[in-house]
């Protein structure tokens, strides 16, 4: 009786537990980060008022985007981040042929580089790049020459435990099928790719086919109101496609997480992320995602 008991115990505690993995939902609140915070934001906070704003919004972690004038009171924020339990799940950098090669990065890049190994962050640092930098090129050279900033880059990142994550920003970089030959091409296995939404109009068609091949090397995705021949920055609920996208990177069993952009020119972001937030809301609704929409109060 006591192995029957038991025995039934165990099945009814896997399928408990199988039921909660299932019911999980990849756009529950907790998997949420905040995106293009910084540099976008038209009231100019201070890392500490950034840091309680996105705390009181919710968010559990958010991905650090600058510009130059933001990077004296880097290291400030990422502090304050820590002591307030919100995590920096990315650092991001910008590459571009008049500034960075494999050999010699922009002054601004190697400092951020250096701020995060001074911080002992260990995080994501998120990669874009200028058109220009594989411009002229023919497609064997253009991944030969992703290659090569690649290692040097992971030379760089690795020894202080980052790992580094390739973003679409347009143009061939732009393309993950692209981004998906240098990685193989490299040899790397700790490399990934982050899928931005609000990037991605023109693939629009091909989207499915894009996340199939992504999807090995996929930890993030940012998401953004999507509509055919619509503006580049829409609030997510806006368009009429974001919810067959989302509802397609379930289906795949994307296991990632997913950013939430504030990112709109002279607006402040505490109004684009809420946005977002009431919009993303909206779309879970539609999509029948109960498990994502409940997370939200």
């Amino acid at each position: 009786m006591r192995i029957i008991r038991c025995s039934l115990a165990i099945v009814f505690l896997a399928v408990v537990t199988s039921h909660t993995l299932q019911a999980q939902s990849i756009y529950s609140k907790n998997n949420l980060f905040a995106w293009c915070v910084v540099p976008f934001d038209s009231t100019n906070r201070t890392p500490a008022e950034r840091v309680q704003l996105l705390k009181d919004l919710g968010f559990q972690s958010y991905a650090y985007d600058w510009r130059q004038e933001h990077l004296p009171t880097a290291m400030e924020e990422w502090a304050l981040a820590k002591k307030s339990k919100l995590g920096i799940n990315a650092i991001w950098i910008w590459i571009d042929k008049n500034n960075d090669t494999p050999k010699k990065l922009s002054d601004d890049n190697l400092k951020v580089l250096d701020y995060v190994k001074q911080s002992g962050l260990k995080t994501q640092v998120w990669v874009g790049f200028n058109g220009n930098y594989f411009e002229g090129l023919s497609e064997q050279v253009k991944v030969e020459k992703g290659v090569e900033i690649l290692k040097a880059l992971h030379d760089k990142v690795e020894p202080i435990g980052c790992k580094i994550a390739l973003y679409n920003h347009g143009d061939w970089f732009g393309e993950p099928s692209n981004q998906v030959k240098v990685i193989e091409a490299s040899g790397f296995t700790d490399v990934g790719i982050v899928y931005n939404f609000h990037h991605a109009h023109e693939q629009l068609d091909r989207y499915q086919q894009i996340v199939d091949e992504a999807l090995p090397y996929l930890w993030a995705v940012n998401l953004n109101g999507m509509k055919e021949n619509g503006p580049k920055i829409l609030p997510i609920g806006s368009g009429d496609r974001e919810g067959e996208m989302m509802t397609y990177l379930q289906k795949v069993g994307f296991k990632g997480q997913i950013g939430i952009l504030g990112h709109v020119e002279d607006a402040d972001v505490a109004v684009i992320l809420k946005q977002n937030l009431d919009g993303l809301k909206t779309v879970l609704r539609d999509i029948g995602d109960a498990s994502g929409f409940k997370t939200f109060k």
